[in-house]
């Protein structure tokens, strides 16, 4: 079994700031607001979280099941 990342690198889609987030072990993220631009970040179609739809590592939840 793989260890779960619990960090992770958003990108907004809309300045390109990038930030590391700690991600939640037992729930997906759903809305995130971008600190530098205040963005509100949803997850995109078919994806769980921001995290998935916008960082550099899949969340905790996904992680697991692959």
């Amino acid at each position: 079994m793989t260890d779960v990342l619990l960090q992770s690198i958003l990108t907004c889609p809309k300045c390109q700031g990038i930030v590391e987030q700690t991600m939640p072990t037992d729930a997906c993220l759903q809305i995130y607001e971008c600190p530098q631009c205040k963005a509100v970040l949803r997850r995109k179609d078919g994806d769980c979280c921001v995290f998935c739809s916008y960082g550099s590592v899949k969340c905790p939840p996904v992680q697991r099941h692959e």
